[in-house]
């Protein structure tokens, strides 16, 4: 473990560095390294505070930068001192992209990309607590896959947690990638709708901008073609009250008198590259799987779906957080994971992530939020989920969407309030 100390306005910050077993099963396998950033309210630097463990969403997020102390950090530096984990294959920890894995067969690919899962970021985790505090139990604040990592830890190392709080993040224990698809749909057209009741002169331009892919060959400023499917992604935006409305600013400048404007290719390219995220698309359905092969559920179960065919004419309605096969063929970024993604998208042996009977019996404390109208996180399947963890309590709002805790510093507040009996 190294370290390294700074401060800035609001914050002391330490970024320390921990090796980790790559395969926590076989310590002889080789090692990682995993990055935490260790932060701190400057007037408490010196205290002897309770840890907060920060896992990030994703699959394969990086930690949030702290650019402030606002919302969930800095109700959290009231009382913790809180480290916010760059889960493996993530930001400074050693990366899995398509640089880092260059030098692998397409097996050795899979076979790493598959040792990134919510198992071995807890015990990851475990290491570091180990390391940090020894024998104390620490906190868990789980946000969207976060959430599912914190489940993950209270079925692998209860005694580990002290309490958890989970926001947007309860996935279904038992069910298919089909089930979270054939629920996610739906709720991604619910959204279609809002959306086009708030700008509905929007569904003539994405008609436009549709057509206009099908006819033309539109080149992204990284050099690949932007596809009609492609440009339907950008409805991932939805989820999320902070980029609801950017779909409205991309459409707005979206042509150059009959040509797609520099301004609108930009802004697309931003919002759909996964070139500071692979790890999202290339295990994203793998984190449903628990002894079955997801077979490119979302593809799959798309076509259940015919109001997200461009080609029907009509309204043009956009996808949500859903990956699929042509995504490895069409980002730059993701092209030389294609053969490994396959591989993984047929793997049937995935290991179980949660322990029913553990959760069953759970002491711990839990407190999660659940958002009503979550895009990303079906509703009926985590109350469906929460009943089967002991001492589990959820409150449900549809006050914020699946960013809530970083809008606002009331809702970590309001599950810290749950777990101590104050709510």
């Amino acid at each position: 473990m190294s370290d390294v100390t700074y401060r800035r306005p609001g914050l002391v910050a330490r970024d320390r560095v921990f090796r980790v077993p790559l395969r926590h099963d076989d310590p002889g396998a080789g090692e990682i390294e995993v990055f935490g950033r260790e932060v701190v309210a400057p007037s408490k630097q010196d205290q002897a505070l309770p840890w907060l463990i920060y896992f990030q969403g994703g699959p394969g997020g990086k930690a949030e930068r702290p650019l402030s102390t606002s919302a969930w950090l800095g109700r959290a530096l009231q009382d913790y001192r809180v480290l916010l984990l760059d889960q493996r294959g993530t930001g400074r920890s050693t990366p899995a992209n398509r640089q880092t894995l260059a030098g692998l067969s397409t097996a050795e690919q899979a076979e790493h990309l598959s040792l990134l899962r919510a198992d071995s970021i807890v015990r990851d985790a475990e290491v570091l607590r180990e390391q940090l505090i020894g024998d104390e139990p620490w906190s868990v604040l789980g946000q969207s896959f976060g959430g599912f990592c914190a489940l993950t830890y209270l079925s692998l190392a209860p005694e580990a947690l002290r309490q958890v709080m989970i926001t947007g993040g309860i996935p279904t224990l038992t069910g298919h990638a089909d089930d979270v698809y054939r629920a996610a749909y739906p709720r991604t057209l619910r959204k279609n709708d809002a959306y086009f009741a708030r700008y509905p002169e929007d569904a003539a331009i994405a008609r436009r901008v549709v057509d206009h892919l099908a006819e033309n060959e539109v080149i992204m400023p990284t050099g690949e073609r932007l596809t009609p499917e492609r440009f339907q992604a950008l409805g991932i935006q939805f989820g999320q009250a902070s980029r609801f409305d950017a779909l409205h600013y991309h459409l707005e400048e979206a042509f150059a008198g009959d040509v797609l404007s520099d301004t609108f290719l930009r802004g697309v390219d931003a919002a759909l590259s996964f070139g500071e995220r692979p790890l999202y698309a290339a295990l994203h359905e793998s984190i449903y799987c628990q002894g079955t092969a997801s077979k490119w559920s979302a593809q799959r179960v798309r076509a259940e779906f015919d109001e997200f065919d461009w080609s029907r004419g009509g309204r043009v309605n956009f996808t949500g957080e859903m990956i699929y096969p042509w995504m490895f063929e069409q980002d730059p970024a993701l092209v030389p994971l294609r053969e490994a993604a396959e591989l993984l998208a047929a793997k049937s042996d995935w290991p179980h992530l949660y322990d029913l009977d553990r959760l069953a019996r759970n002491d711990v404390p839990v407190a999660a939020a659940v958002y009503h109208d979550d895009m990303f996180v079906d509703r009926d399947q985590a109350l469906e989920s929460a009943q089967q963890v002991r001492n589990a309590r959820v409150w449900v709002t549809n006050e914020y969407e699946h960013d809530g805790v970083k809008a606002s510093p009331t809702v970590l507040d309001r599950l810290l309030a749950m777990n101590c009996g104050d709510a």
